[in-house]
């Protein structure tokens, strides 16, 4: 009894493991056929613009309201931490890099695949179960090139503009609590900051790590989408694996991304 259950473990790891390498070379062809595939410019160009005012403009307000509040609640904390040390006129230097390095990039992430990504997948779901995916290939129209590959581009192009517009906010939010309100001199507040930030190391390495992001919260949520069961609870659990699977993609490349960029190795 003890070796048939071993080996009833052992067959259910092994077919767990193939799924995975299925859904992973499955999701692979997929973004290569999505990327590479070639429609007509002024139809594409047309389709881009659509997607990038539904999943980047419309997710401007999330972003705009949740990065002021994070912005003044850092400066908040790290008043009250900083005040011990005699070091409150760096909470702008706290705050800035923090920002820049690590929230800005992380939380639009988990915001943009909450907000878009969950829509993204809802979306083409529909589409599948409406069977207007197969309509368009019946006539001779490729669903990966002109359905996927521009909500593809647009969540590239629309989520490191978020992340950026994130912490300028929440830099702006911060400031307004630290000097207006806590009474921080705003000289010393602006020029800690500007004195702390670097380009390369920070703001370039924030921009890289929402880059990065962006192809894995979007490739997640249209694959999620396309391979769903044509089903409303097919749609249903695809979209809750959408934000599940993202976010845990978005938290385990921050580490992996913070450390290789700001380790010391």
């Amino acid at each position: 009894m003890r070796n048939k259950s071993l080996m009833d473990r052992v067959r259910l790891l092994g077919r767990s493991a193939i799924d995975i390498v299925t859904v992973l070379g499955r999701s692979g062809l997929f973004l290569v056929h999505a990327l590479l595939g070639r429609g007509g410019a002024g139809s594409s160009f047309q389709l881009l613009v659509r997607q990038l005012y539904s999943v980047g403009v419309m997710s401007l307000v999330i972003i705009v309201v949740s990065g002021m509040f994070i912005g003044m609640v850092l400066a908040l904390q790290g008043f009250s931490i900083l005040t011990k040390y005699g070091s409150e006129q760096a909470v702008g230097q706290m705050v800035a890099l923090t920002l820049l390095r690590e929230l800005g990039p992380v939380v639009t992430a988990l915001l943009f695949a909450g907000r878009a990504g969950s829509a993204l997948t809802a979306e083409i779901g529909n589409m599948k179960s409406t069977e207007q995916l197969s309509s368009l290939e019946m006539i001779g129209v490729d669903p990966l090139k002109y359905i996927v590959a521009p909500r593809l581009w647009a969540g590239f192009i629309s989520l490191p503009i978020l992340a950026m517009i994130f912490s300028v906010v929440g830099i702006w939010g911060a400031s307004w609590v630290a000097i207006d309100w806590l009474g921080v001199y705003d000289g010393s507040f602006w020029s800690n900051m500007q004195n702390s930030v670097s380009f390369t190391n920070d703001v370039l390495n924030g921009v890289i790590k929402s880059v990065v992001f962006a192809f894995v919260v979007t490739w997640i949520a249209v694959f999620q989408g396309y391979d769903c069961d044509p089903t409303s609870e097919g749609i249903s659990r695809a979209t809750t694996r959408t934000v599940v699977y993202a976010s845990l993609a978005v938290l385990g490349l921050d580490f992996i991304l913070t450390a290789l960029m700001f380790g010391d190795f």
